[in-house]
């Protein structure tokens, strides 16, 4: 059996760095597109449960795919996996917060109240950008 559409998704090795700093043409840190460097990004999980934690949505979206593939067959979670795809390229303009509402609905995560819907507020979002220098760079002017 080929499963190589439900491999390139789901990755078990998954960074604990995080995004990283983007570095300019002149070798700096480009502040400007990816924020203010964070420490907090940069250090190695305390705990073991952290990076488990971290991890928990991919272990879960794991388990629900490889559960659908044994009722249904391997067509099920390859169509759930390009909806998602589909689902995860519609955004807003890069310099707004994307809701992904889509996203939430094929997950079955819009009828849930989690700690990011409370306390995650994207208004109150510490990256905002220029937006027309954020646009050009989307678009390959710069």
């Amino acid at each position: 059996m080929n499963t190589r559409g439900l491999r390139s998704q789901l990755k078990d090795s998954v960074p604990v760095t995080g995004m990283g700093q983007q570095v300019g043409p002149y070798g700096v840190q480009d502040t400007l597109r990816s924020g203010f460097s964070s420490v907090k990004n940069e250090l190695l999980p305390s705990h073991a449960l952290e990076l488990s934690e971290k991890n928990f949505q991919l272990n879960q979206d794991k388990m629900n795919f490889s559960t659908l593939r044994n009722i249904q067959g391997l067509h099920a979670p390859l169509k759930l996996q390009m909806e998602y795809r589909a689902a995860r390229q519609i955004q807003r303009l890069p310099f707004l917060q994307s809701s992904h509402l889509a996203l939430d609905t094929l997950k079955g995560n819009d009828e849930s109240i989690s700690f990011e819907d409370i306390l995650n507020d994207p208004a109150q979002s510490e990256m905002v950008g220029e937006p027309h220098i954020m646009m050009e760079y989307k678009l390959g002017l710069m």
